[in-house]
């Protein structure tokens, strides 16, 4: 039941993904046009809002990846065969995650407090709009990886001939 939610919130965040690279498709395409073809003024407020939804991007991106499990997970070692040695390789990379995505809901508070404070220069926007993110990737990033890390567990627990 929690893995369905959270999966339709994964599926929420992808099609949050989509839609924010088709917009962000218009701020560049407004500066592209107005560099090389003087056909608009160039304003410079696209270059902020371009960097704010790039921001988001990349946050919402890495949550995705968090939850794919293709994020924060090099292997330098060939996968284990033995569950045991399995469970220990799989749980320190979501452990970690989880320490790191604590780290970042926890400090992360500080920093968006501190963007609540300021505002940027073109359009005079607050800039908690990007500054928030970190408290909340860090707040997903640990729930996925909480998540994830139960999984293993129950994994390592099934019997060896049990394939549900």
């Amino acid at each position: 039941m929690v893995g369905r939610f959270l999966d339709r919130f994964c599926i929420g965040l992808r099609i949050l993904l989509g839609v924010l690279m088709g917009v962000l498709a218009v701020p560049v395409a407004m500066q592209v046009i107005s560099r090389y073809t003087g056909l608009i003024p160039t304003y410079l407020w696209t270059e902020e809002l371009a960097t704010f939804i790039f921001i988001w991007i990349v946050m919402i991106g890495s949550m995705v990846a968090v939850w794919d499990g293709t994020h924060f997970d090099v292997r330098v070692i060939p996968d284990a065969q033995r569950p045991v040695l399995r469970l220990i390789q799989n749980g320190i990379v979501h452990l970690a995650i989880l320490v790191f995505g604590l780290l970042f809901a926890i400090y992360g508070i500080e920093y968006a407090e501190f963007g609540s404070n300021q505002r940027s220069v073109m359009m005079r926007a607050n800039l908690l709009i990007t500054h928030i993110s970190l408290p909340i990737v860090g707040v997903v990033w640990s729930i996925f990886a909480s998540y994830r890390l139960v999984q293993e567990f129950a994994v390592f627990r099934q019997p060896a001939g049990d394939t549900q």
